[in-house]
């Protein structure tokens, strides 16, 4: 019986997995954050194609993020841009609800943002913890920020909260 589930769950992972759209992802050589990111997206089922390249202004140029909306990493899926550390399952809600849209964008490098985690031993939370250099300068775990919702003009409306 627990063969079965197991197997039923399987097919069931790999047939999402399938109808998922490749996710291609425009990011600097040697970008950690961005690789997080990328695999943040693939443990959520996403088919990720990654090019690195040395001249991400000529991809922004490209794809035309809107000026004041720019992250590090680029990305396009089914038509939509993705800018930034978005969230998969913020991805996931695009793609289902299918908005006219341009894409998302979580401008900027936002920590708590997937790929910006920042991982203590001693917080599971979004918590300040001490820098080990100065018990004075407190570091910030988690940031607030806000995915946006890129609209076909260039505007943006808020599409999720962090």
């Amino acid at each position: 019986m627990l063969k079965a589930l197991a197997l039923l769950l399987a097919l069931l992972a790999t047939g999402a997995r399938a109808e998922t759209p490749a996710i291609q992802i425009y990011m600097p050589v040697v970008c950690l954050a961005c690789i997080d990111w990328a695999e943040h997206l693939r443990q959520a089922g996403f088919r990720v194609e990654v090019t690195q390249t040395e001249d991400m202004a000529a991809v922004k140029r490209r794809l035309k993020v809107p000026k004041g909306l720019e992250a590090v990493p680029s990305a396009t899926v089914a038509g939509y841009l993705i800018e930034g550390h978005v969230h998969a399952d913020q991805i996931r809600e695009l793609l289902a609800e299918k908005p006219k849209a341009r894409g998302l964008a979580v401008p900027g490098l936002p920590l708590g943002a997937p790929g910006r985690e920042f991982s203590s031993p001693t917080c599971d939370t979004a918590c300040t913890v001490l820098d080990k250099e100065s018990a004075a300068s407190p570091r910030v775990r988690r940031e607030f920020y806000e995915t946006l919702l890129i609209r076909p003009d260039g505007s943006t409306s808020i599409w999720a909260r962090h």
